[in-house]
Protein backbone atom coordinates (compact mmCIF):
# COMPACT_ATOMS: atom_id res chain seq x y z
CA UNK A 1 0.00 0.00 0.00
CA UNK A 2 2.88 2.36 0.82
CA UNK A 3 4.51 1.66 -2.53
CA UNK A 4 1.31 2.29 -4.48
CA UNK A 5 0.82 5.65 -2.73
CA UNK A 6 4.44 6.67 -3.39
CA UNK A 7 4.01 5.80 -7.05
CA UNK A 8 0.84 7.85 -7.29
CA UNK A 9 2.49 11.08 -6.10
CA UNK A 10 4.92 11.49 -9.07
CA UNK A 11 2.12 10.53 -11.48
CA UNK A 12 -0.22 13.05 -9.84
CA UNK A 13 2.45 15.77 -10.00
CA UNK A 14 3.13 15.04 -13.66
CA UNK A 15 -0.60 15.10 -14.41
CA UNK A 16 -1.02 18.45 -12.67
CA UNK A 17 1.89 19.98 -14.63
CA UNK A 18 0.52 18.75 -17.94
CA UNK A 19 -2.92 20.08 -17.01
CA UNK A 20 -1.41 23.49 -16.21
CA UNK A 21 0.34 23.57 -19.59
CA UNK A 22 -2.89 22.66 -21.40
CA UNK A 23 -4.91 25.26 -19.50
CA UNK A 24 -2.25 27.90 -20.15
CA UNK A 25 -2.30 27.31 -23.89
CA UNK A 26 -6.09 27.20 -23.90
CA UNK A 27 -6.10 30.56 -22.10
CA UNK A 28 -3.83 32.08 -24.75
CA UNK A 29 -6.14 30.87 -27.53
CA UNK A 30 -9.16 32.17 -25.63
CA UNK A 31 -7.51 35.56 -25.13
CA UNK A 32 -6.75 35.79 -28.85
CA UNK A 33 -10.33 34.84 -29.71
CA UNK A 34 -11.85 37.37 -27.28
CA UNK A 35 -9.60 40.17 -28.50
CA UNK A 36 -10.62 39.41 -32.07
CA UNK A 37 -14.31 38.79 -31.46
CA UNK A 38 -14.93 41.56 -28.94
CA UNK A 39 -16.52 43.68 -31.70
CA UNK A 40 -19.68 41.78 -32.62
CA UNK A 41 -19.96 43.59 -35.95
CA UNK A 42 -16.57 42.26 -37.04
CA UNK A 43 -16.84 38.84 -35.44
CA UNK A 44 -16.58 36.04 -37.98
CA UNK A 45 -17.85 32.53 -37.41
CA UNK A 46 -15.70 29.85 -38.97
CA UNK A 47 -18.64 28.84 -41.17
CA UNK A 48 -18.63 32.40 -42.57
CA UNK A 49 -14.88 32.52 -43.26
CA UNK A 50 -14.01 32.80 -46.95
CA UNK A 51 -11.31 30.13 -46.85
CA UNK A 52 -9.16 29.15 -49.82
CA UNK A 53 -8.87 25.62 -48.47
CA UNK A 54 -6.65 24.33 -51.28
CA UNK A 55 -3.83 26.59 -49.99
CA UNK A 56 -3.76 24.54 -46.79
CA UNK A 57 -2.55 21.60 -48.91
CA UNK A 58 0.88 23.19 -49.62
CA UNK A 59 0.98 24.18 -45.92
CA UNK A 60 0.49 20.52 -45.01
CA UNK A 61 3.02 19.37 -47.63
CA UNK A 62 5.72 21.77 -46.42
CA UNK A 63 5.09 20.59 -42.87
CA UNK A 64 5.46 16.94 -43.92
CA UNK A 65 8.66 17.70 -45.87
CA UNK A 66 10.08 19.48 -42.81
CA UNK A 67 9.45 16.67 -40.32
CA UNK A 68 10.55 14.06 -42.88
CA UNK A 69 13.90 15.84 -43.12
CA UNK A 70 14.36 15.65 -39.34
CA UNK A 71 13.31 11.99 -39.17
CA UNK A 72 15.72 11.17 -42.01
CA UNK A 73 18.53 12.59 -39.87
CA UNK A 74 17.82 10.01 -37.16
CA UNK A 75 17.58 7.20 -39.71
CA UNK A 76 20.97 8.16 -41.21
CA UNK A 77 22.66 8.47 -37.80
CA UNK A 78 21.33 5.13 -36.59
CA UNK A 79 22.48 3.47 -39.81
CA UNK A 80 25.94 5.04 -39.66
CA UNK A 81 26.59 4.68 -35.93
CA UNK A 82 24.79 1.42 -35.13
CA UNK A 83 24.35 -0.24 -38.53
CA UNK A 84 20.62 -0.34 -37.83
CA UNK A 85 17.85 0.64 -40.24
CA UNK A 86 14.86 1.30 -38.01
CA UNK A 87 12.49 4.05 -39.26
CA UNK A 88 9.99 3.24 -36.50
CA UNK A 89 12.45 4.11 -33.72
CA UNK A 90 13.65 7.16 -35.69
CA UNK A 91 10.10 8.49 -36.10
CA UNK A 92 9.19 7.92 -32.46
CA UNK A 93 12.44 9.41 -31.17
CA UNK A 94 11.86 12.59 -33.17
CA UNK A 95 8.18 12.90 -32.22
CA UNK A 96 8.75 12.25 -28.51
CA UNK A 97 11.54 14.84 -28.53
CA UNK A 98 9.25 17.46 -30.07
CA UNK A 99 6.39 16.43 -27.78
CA UNK A 100 8.38 17.04 -24.59
CA UNK A 101 9.98 20.16 -26.03
CA UNK A 102 6.47 21.55 -26.45
CA UNK A 103 5.19 20.76 -22.96
CA UNK A 104 8.27 21.77 -20.94
CA UNK A 105 9.50 25.32 -20.25
CA UNK A 106 12.21 26.57 -22.63
CA UNK A 107 12.01 23.31 -24.60
CA UNK A 108 14.37 21.43 -22.27
CA UNK A 109 12.42 18.19 -21.85
CA UNK A 110 12.85 16.50 -25.23
CA UNK A 111 16.38 15.16 -25.13
CA UNK A 112 16.27 13.17 -21.86
CA UNK A 113 13.22 11.25 -23.09
CA UNK A 114 14.92 10.66 -26.45
CA UNK A 115 17.95 9.25 -24.60
CA UNK A 116 15.78 6.84 -22.61
CA UNK A 117 13.64 5.77 -25.55
CA UNK A 118 16.58 5.00 -27.83
CA UNK A 119 18.41 3.12 -25.08
CA UNK A 120 15.33 0.98 -24.39
CA UNK A 121 15.10 0.14 -28.09
CA UNK A 122 18.56 -1.22 -28.62
CA UNK A 123 20.66 1.87 -29.40
CA UNK A 124 23.67 1.23 -27.15
CA UNK A 125 27.36 2.13 -26.73
CA UNK A 126 26.47 5.71 -25.83
CA UNK A 127 24.80 6.43 -29.17
CA UNK A 128 21.40 6.71 -27.49
CA UNK A 129 22.79 9.94 -26.02
CA UNK A 130 24.98 11.03 -28.94
CA UNK A 131 22.33 10.75 -31.68
CA UNK A 132 19.73 13.09 -30.08
CA UNK A 133 22.51 15.55 -29.20
CA UNK A 134 23.75 15.59 -32.80
CA UNK A 135 20.16 15.99 -33.95
CA UNK A 136 19.74 19.08 -31.77
CA UNK A 137 23.10 20.66 -32.64
CA UNK A 138 22.63 20.25 -36.40
CA UNK A 139 19.09 21.67 -36.16
CA UNK A 140 20.50 24.77 -34.47
CA UNK A 141 23.31 25.07 -37.03
CA UNK A 142 20.68 24.74 -39.76
CA UNK A 143 18.75 27.69 -38.32
CA UNK A 144 21.89 29.82 -38.23
CA UNK A 145 22.66 28.96 -41.86
CA UNK A 146 19.14 30.01 -42.85
CA UNK A 147 18.79 33.09 -40.62
CA UNK A 148 22.12 34.84 -41.30
CA UNK A 149 21.83 35.07 -45.13
CA UNK A 150 18.09 35.80 -44.79
CA UNK A 151 18.76 38.82 -42.57
CA UNK A 152 21.56 40.03 -44.89
CA UNK A 153 19.64 39.61 -48.17
CA UNK A 154 16.05 40.29 -47.09
CA UNK A 155 16.42 42.37 -43.93
CA UNK A 156 15.48 45.57 -45.78
CA UNK A 157 11.94 44.19 -46.27
CA UNK A 158 11.04 44.47 -42.57
CA UNK A 159 11.18 47.22 -39.96
CA UNK A 160 14.34 47.98 -38.02
CA UNK A 161 12.61 46.94 -34.80
CA UNK A 162 11.64 43.47 -36.06
CA UNK A 163 15.05 42.95 -37.68
CA UNK A 164 16.87 44.18 -34.58
CA UNK A 165 14.96 41.85 -32.25
CA UNK A 166 15.66 38.96 -34.63
CA UNK A 167 19.40 39.73 -34.75
CA UNK A 168 19.55 40.05 -30.96
CA UNK A 169 17.77 36.72 -30.56
CA UNK A 170 20.12 35.16 -33.09
CA UNK A 171 23.13 36.23 -31.03
CA UNK A 172 21.79 34.31 -28.03
CA UNK A 173 20.75 31.42 -30.28
CA UNK A 174 24.27 31.19 -31.72
CA UNK A 175 26.04 31.01 -28.36
CA UNK A 176 25.45 27.29 -27.82
CA UNK A 177 26.25 25.79 -31.26
CA UNK A 178 29.21 28.11 -31.87
CA UNK A 179 30.48 27.50 -28.34
CA UNK A 180 30.37 23.74 -28.87
CA UNK A 181 32.16 24.03 -32.21
CA UNK A 182 34.87 26.18 -30.62
CA UNK A 183 35.19 23.73 -27.74
CA UNK A 184 35.81 20.95 -30.25
CA UNK A 185 38.92 22.67 -31.62
CA UNK A 186 39.96 24.89 -28.68
CA UNK A 187 39.01 22.75 -25.69
CA UNK A 188 41.35 24.31 -23.10
CA UNK A 189 40.45 27.90 -24.03
CA UNK A 190 36.72 27.26 -23.79
CA UNK A 191 37.25 25.42 -20.49
CA UNK A 192 38.98 28.51 -19.02
CA UNK A 193 36.15 30.76 -20.24
CA UNK A 194 33.49 28.49 -18.72
CA UNK A 195 35.37 28.28 -15.41
CA UNK A 196 35.74 32.08 -15.24
CA UNK A 197 32.05 32.53 -16.02
CA UNK A 198 31.00 30.08 -13.28
CA UNK A 199 33.30 31.86 -10.79
CA UNK A 200 31.64 35.16 -11.69
CA UNK A 201 28.20 33.67 -11.12
CA UNK A 202 29.41 32.30 -7.77
CA UNK A 203 30.60 35.76 -6.68
CA UNK A 204 27.20 37.30 -7.35
CA UNK A 205 25.56 34.34 -5.56
CA UNK A 206 23.74 32.94 -8.58
CA UNK A 207 25.74 29.70 -8.37
CA UNK A 208 25.99 28.12 -4.91
CA UNK A 209 28.43 25.25 -5.42
CA UNK A 210 31.23 26.56 -7.64
CA UNK A 211 33.25 23.33 -7.93
CA UNK A 212 30.21 21.18 -8.67
CA UNK A 213 28.97 23.65 -11.29
CA UNK A 214 32.37 23.76 -13.02
CA UNK A 215 32.55 19.95 -13.02
CA UNK A 216 29.04 19.68 -14.47
CA UNK A 217 29.81 22.28 -17.17
CA UNK A 218 33.04 20.47 -18.11
CA UNK A 219 31.24 17.15 -18.33
CA UNK A 220 28.51 18.64 -20.54
CA UNK A 221 31.07 20.24 -22.86
CA UNK A 222 32.93 16.92 -23.17
CA UNK A 223 29.69 15.14 -24.12
CA UNK A 224 28.90 17.61 -26.89
CA UNK A 225 32.48 17.68 -28.14
CA UNK A 226 32.36 13.90 -28.44
CA UNK A 227 29.19 14.27 -30.52
CA UNK A 228 30.77 16.80 -32.87
CA UNK A 229 33.85 14.61 -33.36
CA UNK A 230 31.56 11.68 -34.13
CA UNK A 231 29.96 13.74 -36.90
CA UNK A 232 33.25 14.88 -38.41
CA UNK A 233 34.49 11.31 -38.69
CA UNK A 234 32.12 11.02 -41.64
CA UNK A 235 32.09 14.32 -43.56
CA UNK A 236 29.39 13.06 -45.93
CA UNK A 237 27.12 12.32 -42.96
CA UNK A 238 27.86 15.70 -41.38
CA UNK A 239 26.98 17.57 -44.58
CA UNK A 240 23.83 15.48 -45.05
CA UNK A 241 22.63 16.20 -41.50
CA UNK A 242 23.24 19.94 -41.83
CA UNK A 243 21.50 20.11 -45.24
CA UNK A 244 18.51 18.22 -43.85
CA UNK A 245 18.42 20.68 -40.93
CA UNK A 246 18.40 23.59 -43.38
CA UNK A 247 15.51 21.94 -45.26
CA UNK A 248 13.61 21.59 -41.98
CA UNK A 249 14.08 25.25 -41.00
CA UNK A 250 13.22 26.58 -44.47
CA UNK A 251 10.09 24.51 -44.96
CA UNK A 252 8.76 25.14 -41.44
CA UNK A 253 9.10 28.87 -42.17
CA UNK A 254 7.05 28.49 -45.37
CA UNK A 255 3.94 27.33 -43.50
CA UNK A 256 2.66 30.73 -42.23
CA UNK A 257 2.69 32.15 -45.77
CA UNK A 258 0.33 29.48 -47.09
CA UNK A 259 -1.92 29.77 -44.02
CA UNK A 260 -2.10 33.55 -44.49
CA UNK A 261 -2.95 33.19 -48.17
CA UNK A 262 -5.60 30.58 -47.37
CA UNK A 263 -7.38 33.15 -45.20
CA UNK A 264 -7.03 35.94 -47.76
CA UNK A 265 -3.92 37.63 -46.39
CA UNK A 266 -2.06 40.08 -48.62
CA UNK A 267 1.65 39.59 -47.95
CA UNK A 268 4.63 39.08 -50.24
CA UNK A 269 6.39 35.70 -49.96
CA UNK A 270 9.92 36.88 -49.10
CA UNK A 271 8.63 39.54 -46.71
CA UNK A 272 6.66 36.88 -44.87
CA UNK A 273 9.66 34.53 -44.84
CA UNK A 274 12.15 37.03 -43.35
CA UNK A 275 9.54 38.17 -40.80
CA UNK A 276 8.92 34.59 -39.66
CA UNK A 277 12.65 33.89 -39.36
CA UNK A 278 13.18 37.09 -37.37
CA UNK A 279 10.32 36.43 -34.96
CA UNK A 280 11.32 32.75 -34.55
CA UNK A 281 14.81 33.93 -33.61
CA UNK A 282 13.52 36.56 -31.17
CA UNK A 283 11.21 34.21 -29.21
CA UNK A 284 13.46 31.11 -29.20
CA UNK A 285 14.48 31.39 -25.55
CA UNK A 286 11.09 32.39 -24.14
CA UNK A 287 10.75 30.04 -21.10
CA UNK A 288 7.21 28.76 -21.72
CA UNK A 289 6.10 25.39 -23.12
CA UNK A 290 6.29 25.59 -26.91
CA UNK A 291 6.92 29.38 -26.63
CA UNK A 292 3.23 29.63 -25.73
CA UNK A 293 2.08 33.20 -25.24
CA UNK A 294 5.20 34.70 -26.80
CA UNK A 295 4.55 32.85 -30.07
CA UNK A 296 0.92 33.95 -30.29
CA UNK A 297 1.76 37.49 -29.25
CA UNK A 298 4.71 37.86 -31.63
CA UNK A 299 3.16 36.14 -34.63
CA UNK A 300 0.04 38.25 -34.18
CA UNK A 301 2.19 40.93 -35.85
CA UNK A 302 2.34 38.78 -39.00
CA UNK A 303 -1.27 37.63 -39.02
CA UNK A 304 -2.70 41.08 -38.24
CA UNK A 305 -2.61 41.84 -41.98
CA UNK A 306 -5.74 39.69 -42.31
CA UNK A 307 -9.33 40.89 -42.31
CA UNK A 308 -10.58 41.52 -38.78
CA UNK A 309 -12.08 38.35 -37.33
CA UNK A 310 -9.90 36.06 -39.44
CA UNK A 311 -6.75 36.39 -37.31
CA UNK A 312 -7.84 33.93 -34.64
CA UNK A 313 -8.62 31.16 -37.12
CA UNK A 314 -5.43 31.69 -39.12
CA UNK A 315 -3.27 31.62 -35.98
CA UNK A 316 -5.08 28.51 -34.76
CA UNK A 317 -4.30 26.69 -38.01
CA UNK A 318 -0.68 27.83 -37.89
CA UNK A 319 -0.29 26.71 -34.26
CA UNK A 320 -1.72 23.35 -35.20
CA UNK A 321 1.22 22.81 -37.55
CA UNK A 322 3.87 24.33 -35.27
CA UNK A 323 2.68 23.11 -31.89
CA UNK A 324 -0.50 21.05 -31.41
CA UNK A 325 0.37 18.48 -34.09
CA UNK A 326 3.40 17.43 -32.01
CA UNK A 327 1.24 17.15 -28.87
CA UNK A 328 -1.29 14.97 -30.69
CA UNK A 329 1.48 12.89 -32.29
CA UNK A 330 3.12 12.39 -28.88
CA UNK A 331 -0.15 11.25 -27.32
CA UNK A 332 -0.64 8.85 -30.27
CA UNK A 333 2.86 7.41 -29.84
CA UNK A 334 2.28 6.84 -26.13
CA UNK A 335 -1.04 5.15 -26.90
CA UNK A 336 0.77 2.82 -29.32
CA UNK A 337 3.49 2.11 -26.74
CA UNK A 338 0.83 1.28 -24.12
CA UNK A 339 -0.87 -1.07 -26.59
CA UNK A 340 2.44 -2.76 -27.39
CA UNK A 341 3.32 -3.25 -23.72
CA UNK A 342 -0.06 -4.81 -23.05
CA UNK A 343 -0.20 -7.08 -26.12
CA UNK A 344 3.55 -7.60 -26.71
CA UNK A 345 2.92 -6.75 -30.38
CA UNK A 346 3.35 -3.72 -32.60
CA UNK A 347 -0.06 -2.45 -33.68
CA UNK A 348 1.02 -1.66 -37.26
CA UNK A 349 2.56 -5.13 -37.59
CA UNK A 350 -0.71 -6.68 -36.40
CA UNK A 351 -2.65 -4.65 -38.99
CA UNK A 352 -0.26 -5.68 -41.78
CA UNK A 353 -0.53 -9.32 -40.70
CA UNK A 354 -4.35 -9.20 -40.83
CA UNK A 355 -4.28 -7.57 -44.28
CA UNK A 356 -1.83 -10.17 -45.62
CA UNK A 357 -3.82 -13.05 -44.13
CA UNK A 358 -6.96 -11.80 -45.87
CA UNK A 359 -5.10 -11.58 -49.17
CA UNK A 360 -3.73 -15.08 -48.83
CA UNK A 361 -7.06 -16.58 -47.71
CA UNK A 362 -8.62 -18.78 -50.44
CA UNK A 363 -11.60 -17.25 -52.16
CA UNK A 364 -14.96 -18.92 -51.61
CA UNK A 365 -16.47 -20.55 -54.66
CA UNK A 366 -20.21 -21.06 -55.20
Amino acid sequence: MVNSESERKPNLKKGILVAIFVVFNAAIILWTALSEFADKENAVKFSDVNLNGWLLIPALMTFLVAISAEITKYILMMKRCCNVFDPRTAIRTFILGRYYDNITPAAVGGQPFQFMYMKKHGIKNGYSTIIPMIGMITTQVGFLLVAIPTFILLGNRISIGVLGSGCLGLMFYAVFPIGILLATFFRSTVSKIVTSFVKLLAKIHIVKDKEKSVEKAEKTIDQYVKCIKTIFKDKKLAISLILLSVVFQVFVSFIPFFVLKAFGGNIEFFTCFVTIISISSAIYFIPTPGNAGAAEGSFFFVFSSLTSGYVFWAMLFWRFFSYYSYILAGVTIYSLIAYEKRTKHYLLDDIKEKINSKRKAPKKTN
